[in-house]
């Protein structure tokens, strides 16, 4: 008989999962409450386009296109790549749409026989035993509710959409008495390309955020307002921003992506020497983002536009906060249809909104929070059992503790695809979906709790040293490479993916490089 697994979520890592667990013979269920596949791409703007070059944003065994000539593919382009993806694998009669996931629990096992167990899940297997997940399903069109049981639960549900993130205001001092609109950036995005043209036309429109949706935003009110109605983006906080070219790409792949800069950062788990050797390259890791920081300062007007971050570039790339600027940003910041503003403090009036330094409140109809998401409250509060929301959630000092960042070693017979962020999204977790779906073919056996939540700990460690307030957003971008290495191990494969002492070393690792890990 199949055994059968249900996947929450049909976004990049929801489709991965599904894939390889169709490889093994598992009868995979995919719950998705949008009507499309792609994950937070489905909720992004027309306008905006990969951070990532095509070729570190692709799947192991299923290039782009060769019209695809971008190196920077679009959102249409992105969203047709994961159709196509979807269809080459059949992946399509796996997905039960509209269908969303309101609540997961664990019956059949008390709390007190759980924490006895020296072993995840008690046997430390995926599969064969007694208790099963309760998987709480609503219809989004009629709204009615169904439970499923499966004794395996993949969670696909990434960390940026669902549960906006809005700052908090004093009485008085909020949206509630401004005259104008006021949405969150998911929200706007959602709506279709006619109607979100007319929410901004004529308008006069200011953004709240710093990051990548903030400047897509503010590039497509630009493009559609012109100086007559200028767009304004306020952000407490700039970012290293890079231009969209090839150069960019080509700069972070042979400085940040490859074996050799991995050298010259210190990774949880690491020997001895290779922390002599970080320790000892530390001076040649400051000059490379010194180098990058000049370049950066000399090709684009940071300082003249209050675009100039306080942390450094590499602290920035450490936390998963650098990202590719729109087209021609600058040039719609030069010609005065998109107006930087800086500011720790925000408030709202009946006019506008009301930032540190400046008397008069900033005028506007339209206001649009592009300030990311709760993701980790999304994660807990799929959890109906407090036991576990209380684990996956740990401290408000810590990430969530993951071992190999995929089981949590507290929640039985459930994984994690896709939460922690990463420039190379997609390749990570189609190696956490080959790992775990050796796991469930029953080619890899897990060490005992303690060893599991002690190296669950180690790389929580870490991600919180490296990347600062960031904590939450679990990035592991410098130890990349180390953590494939690792998964690589785990499945008996060879972690040098790469044919040449030389080429291993200083070319840029890819998907592609993870092709046929299994098969080798």
């Amino acid at each position: 008989m199949e055994k059968q697994i249900i996947i929450i979520g049909a976004g990049a890592s929801g489709l991965l999962a599904c894939k390889y667990a169709l490889n093994i013979g598992l009868n995979p269920i995919v719950f998705e409450a949008e009507d499309r596949i792609g994950g937070v791409w489905s909720h992004t703007l027309e306008s905006t386009r990969l951070q990532n070059t095509k070729e570190i944003f692709q799947f192991s065994d299923f290039p782009w296109p060769p019209s695809i000539t971008d190196t920077y593919p679009t959102h249409t382009q992105v969203m047709e790549y994961f159709e196509s993806y979807a269809q080459h694998f059949n992946l399509f009669p796996c997905i039960k749409f509209n269908s969303k996931v309101i609540g997961i629990d664990y019956v059949g096992v008390s709390v007190e026989e759980m924490e006895s167990w020296a072993l995840w899940g008690g046997t430390g297997k995926p599969f064969g035993t007694e208790a099963k997940w309760h998987v709480k399903v609503q219809d989004t069109k009629n709204g009615s509710i169904q439970v499923f049981h499966t004794e395996f639960v993949v969670l696909c549900v990434g960390q940026f959409s669902g549960l906006p993130n809005i700052p908090e205001f004093l009485p008085n001092k909020g949206p509630e008495v401004f005259k104008g609109k006021v949405m969150h950036s998911e929200d706007f995005s959602a709506l279709n390309n006619s109607t979100a043209a007319e929410l901004i036309k004529t308008k006069r429109v200011t953004i709240v955020g710093s990051h990548k949706t903030a400047a897509d935003i503010a590039a497509e009110c630009a493009n559609a307002n012109g100086v007559k109605y200028p767009c304004t983006m306020i952000q407490r906080n700039a970012h290293w921003f890079l231009p969209s070219d090839k150069l960019s790409g080509l700069l972070l792949g042979f400085l940040y992506f490859n074996r050799f800069s991995e050298f010259l950062v210190h990774k949880p788990g690491e020997t001895f020497l290779l922390s002599f050797v970080a320790t000892m390259l530390s001076p040649l890791r400051w000059g490379i983002s010194k180098l990058i920081e000049t370049y950066l300062r000399w090709n684009l007007p940071l300082k003249k536009y209050g675009m100039l971050p306080k942390i450094s570039f590499l602290e920035d790339m450490s936390a998963c906060q650098t990202v590719m600027l729109p087209d021609k940003f600058y040039d719609r910041v030069e010609e005065g249809s998109i107006i930087i503003k800086n500011s720790q403090i925000l408030s709202f009036c009946e006019e506008g909104l009301i930032i540190d330094g400046e008397n008069q409140p900033i005028e506007t109809d339209v206001v649009i929070f592009a300030t990311g998401f709760k993701g980790d409250e999304k994660l807990r509060n799929i959890f109906e059992s407090p036991v576990f929301q209380n684990n996956i959630m740990g401290s408000p000092t810590s990430t969530v503790s993951l071992y190999r960042q995929i089981i949590h070693p507290r929640i039985p017979r459930l994984a994690i695809i896709g939460y922690n962020e990463n420039f190379s999204n997609l390749g990570r977790s189609e190696i956490k979906s080959v790992w775990l779906s050796q796991f469930l073919d029953g080619n890899l056996e897990l060490p005992s709790i303690r060893d599991m939540e002690k190296e669950a700990n180690m790389w929580a460690d870490h991600i919180k040293q490296v990347t600062g307030r960031y904590f939450r957003r679990a990035c592991i971008s410098n130890s990349s490479i180390w953590y494939s290495d690792q998964l690589c191990r785990d499945m008996g494969c060879n972690p040098r993916r790469k044919k040449g002492f030389l080429v291993d070393l200083f070319i840029p690792y890819a998907p592609t490089d993870y092709a046929g890990l299994t098969s080798k």
